[in-house]
């Protein structure tokens, strides 16, 4: 495993992981204020749980390999977008695309890509709301436009993913038929109690409404 070191800009991977790690701790941060306030404003919180976590240099080396890139500092940057990983939990599938949303206004953060899995499950049943965004590091001496991948689930799609994911490297990636099939029908079963839920939530919510307005 070994990562080389480019002579320009960002060039070790100390300082890389603490430019990652500072990004991290800033969506972190900003995910936790704007949770807090919802909270202030809806009496409710749209977020259970927020999980970060630094691609290993092991797993990035592996990534480089199979998109045929040579293991620099510089591919590293340029091509592997989830070395720094955000993941935001919520209650229900609505809170996702509110939570985007909310990334979405803040004026230091750009969007460059976004990948719908809840409208566009793949294969597998997997569903999960994916953006890559940038948001600036501020060093001593430049500020740096980091990389960082969010993906939004609920708590039920976090389950199956687990499990999803823990079958894959059991496996490596090649499961036996009738357990991809056996995750393909969970992935229906987690799907239909979100929505349930949701369903539910907006009922009582709705009943709520209506005995203040007639309060």
């Amino acid at each position: 495993m070994e990562l080389k070191e480019t002579g320009d800009g960002v060039d070790s991977w100390k300082e890389v992981n603490l430019i990652y790690n500072a990004a991290l701790k800033q969506v972190e941060t900003k995910m936790q204020i704007l949770n807090e306030e919802f909270q202030h404003v809806h009496q409710y919180n749209p977020i259970e749980h927020i999980k970060s976590r630094m691609k290993t240099p092991e797993s990035i080396v592996k990534k480089l390999k199979r998109h045929g890139k040579e293991s620099t500092i510089e591919n590293m940057i340029e091509y592997v977008n989830d070395i720094a990983g955000i993941r935001i939990i919520c209650s229900f599938t609505s809170d996702i695309y509110r939570i985007a949303d909310m990334l979405r206004h803040q004026r230091d953060i750009q969007v460059l890509a976004v990948k719908d899995y809840i409208t566009y499950p793949k294969a597998s049943g997997y569903k999960s709301y994916h953006m890559i965004v940038t948001v600036p590091v501020y060093l001593s001496d430049r500020i740096v436009d980091t990389k960082v991948e969010i993906q939004i689930r609920t708590v039920a799609m976090d389950f199956w993913a687990s499990l999803e994911h823990k079958i894959h490297y059991k496996f490596e990636g090649d499961a036996p038929e009738h357990i991809q099939n056996e995750l393909v029908e969970c992935a229906k079963l987690v799907a239909d109690l979100d929505a349930r839920m949701l369903m539910l939530n907006e009922e009582i919510l709705a009943i709520g409404q209506g005995q203040n307005d007639h309060g």
